[in-house]
């Protein structure tokens, strides 16, 4: 009898540490989905002043195998040549110079950002883009390129061998061609030459700029700073800046980086539904919500063939071969019910309500645009 106590105690014991175990793996696994939805400030924020910059050059492209630009098409390419070899002190006659055939040279337009931050002697990528007709840039490498900002100074020089992500091959007038083949890449190409002025720690405030402008997440960001960091230290100037009061000299990135990895839940967006008339997609946020309304839909379908003939007049009838067309036109209309759609409160229920009519992609952008005119769809619609 003790025994049989004895186990059963021991397997109540059992039962409560793996209670117990589960109910703390639960509580942490509800942290951690919790921690797991929240977003830290810096993916929904940036730093006032600091950005990149926009770089820009004119280079050339030389060893090419023979996919080149068309000289006598692209007469700047010739041109940039001229100048090249002018300045490396080789000078052409002006009768020689006009006549040039190259095969193995690109014009080509180089883009590069800089970062923020960025000192001289750092490199960075550029890329390279092909402005004439050359077939390919595979196999090419780019001359020194002064690469220029805004303001016309230069802030970087790029040379360097063409990484080109593609592929192809002609033969007797066939081709395979694999991705792009005009566009060539350099990593670390350029060299930074001249470093861009911050405006970082020359005042006594920083300034968050939200990446989409929402009063709820500004409010929700300046309640936090000034909870977990210190009590009127952050002020929202409107819906995307937000004024934060920032300690001058060695501590300012310290307090930076405590400001980015903050936590926030972010605010729940504008209901909004994006179409792309091209390519027929159509995507909605959590928000669109749907009311009762009733849509019939159908498709028109115009078929129109055209049966070639050829008259053939008789034997010694001194006639002539007559060629004749003869078109035929076929018109059909779809049925189409009437559905009524219920009031959708999630975007489950409002995607649910459109596959209820059968549409398909290209129909919805009819239908869409129809409902937002009846009243019915409760959100923002861009064409793009």
């Amino acid at each position: 009898m003790k025994k049989i106590i004895s186990l059963w105690l021991a397997s109540r014991c059992t039962a409560a540490r793996v209670g117990f175990g589960l109910s703390v793996a639960y509580l942490l696994s509800s942290v951690f989905c919790s921690a797991a939805y929240a977003d830290r400030i810096k993916d929904v924020a940036s730093i006032q002043g600091v950005r990149d910059n926009q770089l820009i050059g004119y280079g050339l492209v030389v060893g090419l195998d023979g996919s080149g630009d068309m000289t006598m098409q692209t007469p700047f390419t010739v041109q940039s040549v001229i100048s090249m070899l002018s300045q490396m002190g080789v000078n052409m006659p002006q009768s020689i110079a006009t006549s040039l055939q190259l095969k193995n040279v690109a014009a080509v337009v180089v883009t590069a950002s800089l970062p923020p931050f960025s000192k001289p002697g750092q490199t960075i990528d550029v890329t390279a883009s092909s402005m004439g007709n050359a077939k390919s840039l595979s196999g090419g490498t780019l001359l020194m390129t002064p690469l220029k900002g805004a303001d016309g100074q230069v802030y970087a020089m790029a040379q360097g061998n063409l990484l080109v992500g593609g592929m192809g091959a002609s033969s007797g007038g066939s081709s395979v061609q694999v991705n792009h083949l005009s566009v060539g890449r350099v990593p670390a190409g350029a060299t930074v030459e001249r470093a861009v002025p911050s405006l970082l720690g020359q005042g006594e405030f920083i300034h968050l700029e939200l990446n989409a402008n929402d009063f709820t997440t500004a409010s929700r960001v300046v309640n936090v700073i000034n909870t977990q960091i210190a009590p009127d230290i952050a002020v929202a100037q409107d819906g995307r800046v937000i004024e934060v009061r920032a300690p001058q000299g060695s501590g300012l990135v310290a307090f930076i980086a405590r400001i980015e990895n903050l936590e926030i839940n972010l605010a729940q967006g504008v209901a909004r539904v994006i179409i792309n008339a091209r390519t027929g997609s159509v995507v909605m946020n959590q928000a669109v919500t749907l009311d009762s309304c009733a849509v019939a839909h159908g498709n028109l379908t115009v078929v129109i063939n055209t049966d070639t003939t050829v008259s053939q007049p008789n034997a010694l009838s001194q006639g002539q071969t007559v060629q004749t067309n003869k078109a035929t036109i076929d018109v059909k209309s779809d049925k189409g019910g009437l559905v009524e759609l219920p009031k959708g409160t999630s975007l489950s229920e409002v995607v649910k309500a459109l596959n209820a009519i059968g549409a398909t992609p290209q129909d919805l952008l009819a239908i869409l645009q129809a409902m937002k005119s009846a009243g019915a769809l409760h959100a923002e619609l861009d064409v793009i």
